[in-house]
């Protein structure tokens, strides 16, 4: 017998799986600790229950399935002997981490817009910190086989973004997920600089080439999962918890997605969401865009091209920007992940020379003359007697 609602949500999240509509209009009829009596065969429901599941899943527009909930305990009855939810929190506690529920301060309530899909509970892996309302959340997704050109425009969009104080979320993959969360961390200003969305358990980092990035983003950050520690990261568990990331932030970016990429069913459920969604144009000869191009050819995104213009997206008026941002323009903003780095290594009195910016920003002498170029046009840097520095005072 388990009377009380977290452990409760944590068995229940290993009992249905995510978005079983009508395991999740029988948490909300009968609460969570009933619900998990009566799909583990411990209570039995009336008929006044089932009516009222019946009319959650047809206001929710999920009751095409219904069958009854007889139906619904053969699908739930063979998982209950695995039950364990007391082995699964102290798992999460061993690895530092926390289960959050609907009912918790922590609990992100921009996943209320969720409606009946809203998760049981999240599991979470990494430092007990608030996260962010969406106003500050961007989601950045795209292709696990990014190109050059993918890799680039990620790292410069979400490093900065996180210069603004955006979090980034994405799904931890290979590809673009990987650099967003990446140049997050080396862009984050403080707070929670990105979150990984898990398909599996945060117990096992996946994929296994991520684990050490999913280790830091954990470290800084967050690694969140609607699954218990152990659960595979099938493929219905992938689409599922796209409704999470797409939900977590206020704009989702396709930097680059295939035809049929699964960024694009990302992007689909922020526009089922009322969110607002970016796509990033590409080559017209590169497979890897033609989703992008897609989601702008029919009318669900907007072409963004830089930081500031999905900024826009998130805060068109610049509500949601911090006190101290909103309303002004900062140094930083529209500047390339390249023309950050050599605005940094910029000497304030001194002058430098072409040859010793490129050794001290880790740059080619090429990019070094172009992006001072720019810096120039912007004021941000000066040339004196042969050399560069930067322009007036610290910033």
């Amino acid at each position: 017998m388990i009377d009380d609602e977290r452990t409760a949500r944590a068995a229940l999240s290993r009992l249905f799986e995510p978005q079983d509509a009508a395991a999740l209009a029988l948490v909300q009829a009968a609460g969570a600790q009933d619900a998990l009596r009566i799909a583990s065969g411990g209570l039995t429901a009336g008929p006044g229950l089932e009516q009222e599941i019946s009319g959650i899943l047809a206001d929710s527009g999920s009751g095409s399935g219904w069958s009854g909930l007889t139906e619904a305990l053969k699908r739930w009855t063979p998982r209950v002997p695995d039950l364990a939810p007391e082995r699964d929190l102290a798992t999460m506690q061993r690895l530092g981490g926390r289960i959050i529920i609907p009912a918790d301060e922590l609990w992100p309530r921009q996943l209320a817009d969720l409606g009946l899909q809203e998760p049981i509970c999240l599991w979470w892996r990494g430092v007990e910190q608030e996260l962010p309302p969406a106003a500050r959340a961007i989601a950045l997704v795209g292709s696990r086989d990014s190109t050059s050109y993918g890799a680039s425009v990620t790292g410069d969009l979400a490093y900065s973004l996180a210069q603004r104080g955006f979090t980034i979320v994405s799904g931890g993959a290979y590809g673009i997920d990987a650099h967003a969360h990446r140049a997050a961390l080396a862009g984050s200003t403080g707070g929670v600089p990105t979150i990984a969305v898990m398909a599996g358990g945060v117990d096992r980092f996946y994929p296994s080439g991520n684990e050490d990035l999913l280790r830091a983003v954990a470290d800084h950050g967050a690694v969140l999962a609607e699954v218990p520690p152990g659960s595979a990261p099938t493929r219905y568990r992938f689409l599922q918890r796209n409704r999470l990331i797409a939900a977590l932030a206020s704009v989702t970016v396709v930097v680059e997605a295939r035809w049929r990429s699964g960024a694009l069913n990302t992007a689909h459920h922020a526009e089922s969401l009322g969110r607002a969604v970016g796509a990033v144009p590409g080559s017209i000869h590169s497979a890897n865009s033609a989703g992008c191009h897609r989601l702008l050819r029919e009318g669900g995104a907007v072409c963004v091209t830089d930081a500031g213009e999905i900024a826009e997206l998130a805060s068109p008026s610049g509500e949601a920007m911090p006190p101290e941002k909103a309303g002004r323009t900062e140094v930083h903003d529209g500047l390339t992940l390249e023309d950050l780095i050599l605005l940094d290594a910029l000497p304030l009195r001194t002058t430098s020379s072409v040859e010793k910016l490129a050794t001290v920003a880790g740059l080619g002498p090429d990019s070094v003359r172009a992006g001072l170029g720019r810096l120039g046009l912007l004021g941000l840097a000066e040339s004196r007697h042969g050399g560069w520095k930067r322009f007036g005072k610290a910033n």
